[in-house]
């Protein structure tokens, strides 16, 4: 009687420290706003600010994703359960990115929000400004996922490169058996430090959010958006629908997951991607709170890290939109026999493009270069509204990716269906201080009793 009450109180303090920092960044983020339109040239000297925050979670990525792949592969005896979870989520991402090119296709000939604008020579210079050098094709995007060295992979921080060299060492450990468990056990530390570190950077959001949130508004301001608000609106429309009815409904079906129950859990990482416009920076969480969730290891360590690159349902649909609004602006509007190679052909070049920096505009300016260059010229019109655009973006690739993570951990029936109901219900709370500790140690315990199919994997999780 007298250690339950205390059991929850550590907790109960923890949350609320953490509680007072994402109100933190919700009024940086309103502070950020004001700036931006009361002095947008001094806002616009703010963005280092906000991508150096970027930048400090995006370091953590390469290190996360190995250590999570590596202890969920090497603790499990069957590769062939890995190679399942691989190809359920590619063929999962392919048909969901055909689903969101399909949504965006129809609202977009309904919209026609491009008709009666105007091309200057300005705007055509700015389109062809975004074709962006560095974007590759197919060939190169393939050849690109092999690093040049097993560490580079970590220190260039490209996420299917660490994803490659991870899995081959998830795999060799596995081969390992015994041998391997003090290898595993060192992972498993270094795996605490680093969300250790995380944890801590995540005290700099306010001021990250801050500055990322004024240089938006200051570069872009309340004019830009005044000819182009059907558009804005439309796709936020479409983004919302294709997320609460589209995904909302596979998750119930599938899963028999309430998808508002779910992204309530995952608010603070929406907030985060929100304040920054970068779904990269809530991945490390992401990860932390699938598996606290009560999705397998394995699942969550290749479906995450592979579909933040091949799971993209926010980017399909923004392609979409802005491809028919650039061709009824430029006067040449499409038919649907023209619409639909371009689209298909832009659903490729979105993954040789994945690790562009502003990859929505970048993949959009290039996919038009590459199959009809007359319309280049007017990705100009949309480059003062993309950074609005990418965060309605950035919200649905992840809500996307998080869903997924679910679906699949259900179809490999690699998911703890009870312990998803207490963590939905609040009754599991995660630990924001550690990222890891308290989810870490519950799973462990969790995972030894309902799951008959795993007993090889407890034999070596004891051992």
């Amino acid at each position: 009687m007298t250690t339950s009450p205390t059991a929850p109180a550590a907790p109960a303090a923890k949350r609320d420290r953490t509680h007072y920092l994402y109100i933190a960044v919700i009024v940086a983020v309103a502070i950020g706003i004001a700036v931006g339109l009361a002095a947008p040239d001094f806002a616009q000297e703010l963005k280092p600010i906000g991508t150096g925050f970027v930048n400090l979670i995006k370091m953590m990525i390469s290190p996360i994703i190995f250590c999570t792949i590596v202890l969920g592969i090497g603790s499990v005896r069957k590769a062939a359960k890995v190679g399942a979870v691989g190809g359920i989520a590619l063929g999962y991402f392919l048909v969901m990115s055909l689903v969101a090119l399909g949504i965006g296709l129809v609202v977009g000939n309904i919209l026609e929000p491009g008709t009666g604008l105007h091309i200057t020579e300005a705007i055509k210079e700015t389109g062809q400004a975004q074709v962006a050098p560095e974007a590759k094709d197919t060939t190169d995007f393939l050849l690109g996922i092999i690093p040049t060295t097993i560490v580079s992979a970590f220190t260039q921080g490209e996420v299917l490169q660490t994803l490659l060299i991870a899995l081959l060492c998830g795999f060799a450990l596995q081969a390992m058996g015994r041998t391997g468990q003090p290898i595993l056990r060192g992972i498993e530390h270094i795996q605490r430090l680093v969300f250790r570190v995380l944890a801590m950077i995540m005290w700099a959001a306010p001021i990250g959010a801050f500055g990322a949130m004024a240089a938006v508004v200051g570069s872009a301001g309340v004019d830009a958006l005044k000819g182009l608000a059907v558009l804005m609106l439309g796709f936020y429309v479409t983004c919302f629908l294709f997320t609460f009815v589209v995904l909302g409904a596979l998750l119930r079906i599938v899963a028999g997951v309430n998808v508002l129950a779910l992204f309530k859990y995952l608010a603070r990482e929406f907030l985060l991607i929100l304040s920054t416009s970068s779904s990269e920076s809530a991945l490390p969480r992401l990860i932390a709170k699938m598996e606290h969730l009560g999705v397998s290891k394995p699942v969550v360590g290749i479906t995450v890290p592979t579909g933040y690159s091949f799971n993209l349902d926010g980017t399909m649909i923004y392609m979409t939109m802005a491809s028919l609004f650039i061709a009824d602006a430029m006067g040449t509007p499409m038919s649907i026999g023209e619409q639909i190679p371009l689209l298909l052909f832009l659903l490729v070049a979105s993954k040789g493009a994945a690790g562009v920096t502003g990859a929505g505009l970048a993949t959009l300016a290039g996919g038009l270069q590459s199959h009809k260059p007359a319309l280049v010229d007017g990705v100009g019109l949309i480059v003062g509204i993309d950074r609005f655009m990418s965060e309605a973006r950035a919200l649905t690739n992840f809500a996307g990716n998080a869903v997924a993570t679910v679906l699949v951990g259900t179809w490999t029936k690699e998911i703890d269906k009870a312990r998803v109901d207490l963590v939905l219900a609040g009754e599991l709370p995660f630990d924001e201080t550690t990222l890891l500790d308290e989810h870490g140690e519950v799973k462990e315990s969790d995972t030894e009793a309902p799951r008959p199919d795993q007993g090889g994997d407890k034999e070596l999780a004891k051992a």
